[in-house]
């Protein structure tokens, strides 16, 4: 056996445990019993610390000294073999160990702060996360930037800086937009009424397979905080339902199909090997965004799912199609970052990034955080947080360890405006199809042109070569301006 097969069968093994410990974090966050947290922490550190040895392992590193790659895809899976041994060797395995240990018990904990809405209880818990990663940051970071080597990843080849660039090119004509919009007030009236949570289940089950979701290969499930979970043959998602908002349960939905056709669509030959996943979480997250909003929230797609809404709920009383459209994008205030409009969304996460950074760098201390984050929003959205459940403990991501992954939402969002311009000019019937209820001619373009190469390519490599372009932020707030510009008559 040469030593590219040799490196080859051990990184199989290696992925299909990591698909294991997913699947253990599917499991925690839908149907295990709340008691079983401790033990789940255990088993998690266990698979973890298996997992990290088998990166470590000292043959990967002779596997890939002597590996000679014949083709373009043997030279990106040692790519990124090499990438995760070098950085998996810089962190020991009882901080691997600790970190899975620590994450999986966080999350109860935050859970049931968040239900009372009690940051103070939530807030040693976070420190303990924090700090158990700033470790992680200084043994990878190498004296580099901490936030760097954590942004590391979820986005290969990005940084602070260059995040922070894009960021300040898009901020002016986002708070501007938004001002414009909310200047208007509330032009469109708001759903009401009670909304079968069976039957919103039903319809996103419906919606799910419009936009070509493989149930052979996955399953919707209920959770708090919807995800999506696994790769290749088993991809799940979770959505939420909640009697006075279908549209939350709808759109959330979309948005994980977006991730779970993703992972279903890469390349077969690719299973159970490093390429076999969505290749960063800003490309991820650009396939649930254009899918949810681009798509999702089109005229021509609202069109068709106002009828669906008629046939599924007794006594719905919006009759016009295009008063429906209005309501589903309708620009309100809100605390929500899940529930914000397209155009106030992308002011949450560069608020998140910069909160973020401060918190690894040092220079904000997790006793501050919910007074930084109140004033924050106070001065990003006019508006005061009540309580903490609206605030600094709506998300998952920081009681889990996720620093660095906020950004990547934003980054999606920019990569979606790009692609779903080209999108347009490849797929002339996009709108007609999509008035039907069939996504298929916008989603077989996504799979051909994103998904199925799954991370054979760099990020941006994989976004530039959809296109033909470079990207730019352009391209997203044009989208956004002609959108909304036109719904509220700017």
């Amino acid at each position: 056996m040469s030593a590219y097969d040799a490196l080859m069968a051990h990184a199989r093994e290696t992925e299909a445990l990591k698909q294991v410990l997913g699947r253990l974090g599917w499991d925690q966050e839908t149907v295990m019993p709340a008691g079983a947290a401790p033990q789940r922490a255990e088993e998690m550190a266990a698979l973890e610390t298996v997992l990290h040895a088998r990166k470590v392992d000292p043959r990967v590193s002779a596997w890939l000294a002597a590996a000679e790659p014949a083709d373009p895809v043997a030279e990106a899976q040692l790519r990124e073999i090499r990438r995760e041994h070098l950085r998996a060797t810089r962190v020991p395995a009882d901080l691997a160990a600790a970190i899975a240990r620590t994450t999986s018990l966080a999350q109860g904990i935050w859970a049931q702060a968040r239900a009372n809405d009690d940051f103070a209880a939530f807030a040693p818990t976070l420190s303990e996360v924090l700090n158990l990663r700033r470790r992680e940051a200084e043994a990878l970071a190498d004296g580099g930037d901490l936030y760097d080597a954590l942004l590391d990843d979820y986005e290969a080849g990005e940084s602070a800086a260059s995040l922070t660039a894009m960021f300040d090119a898009m901020r002016p004509r986002l708070v501007a937009l938004c001002e414009a919009v909310l200047e208007k007030g509330e032009r469109f009236s708001r759903l009401d009424g009670h909304f079968d949570e069976a039957a919103q289940l039903r319809l996103a089950t419906e919606t799910a397979r419009a936009f070509g979701y493989d149930f052979d290969h996955g399953r919707i499930d209920k959770a708090v905080h919807p995800f999506s979970s696994g790769q290749g043959l088993d991809s799940r998602i979770t959505t939420r339902t909640d009697p006075a908002d279908p549209f939350n349960c709808l759109y959330s939905t979309i948005h994980e199909v977006g991730h779970g056709c993703y992972e279903q669509n890469v390349k077969r030959d690719f299973l159970l090997t490093p390429l076999g996943a969505g290749v960063s979480m800003g490309v991820h997250e650009s396939q649930s965004r254009i899918y949810e909003n681009q798509l999702g929230r089109s005229r021509a797609f609202t069109g068709w799912l106002h009828g669906r809404f008629r046939e599924s709920f007794d006594g719905f009383g919006v009759e016009d199609p295009e008063h429906f459209y209005a309501i589903v994008n309708a620009v309100r205030p809100g605390y929500i970052r899940t529930e914000a409009d397209e155009v106030q969304y992308n002011l949450h996460i560069l608020m998140r990034f910069d909160l973020e950074r401060a918190l690894v760098g040092g220079d904000l201390e997790v006793a501050d955080l919910e007074a930084a984050w109140n004033d924050r929003f106070a001065e990003d959205f006019a508006l005061q947080v009540d309580r903490a459940s609206n605030g600094v403990l709506q998300d998952v991501h920081w009681a889990v360890g996720l620093f660095g992954y906020f950004p990547t939402y934003t980054l999606g969002n920019v990569y979606a405006g790009c692609l779903f311009k080209a999108l347009k000019q490849d797929v002339p019937e996009w709108e007609e199809a999509l008035a039907r209820g069939d996504a298929t001619p916008s989603t077989g373009w996504l799979r051909e042109a994103v998904q199925q190469h799954g991370a054979l390519m760099t990020p941006r490599a994989v976004i530039e070569g959809a296109t033909g372009e470079p990207i730019s932020v352009a391209p997203l707030l044009d989208y956004l301006e002609a959108k909304f510009g036109g719904l509220y008559g700017l």
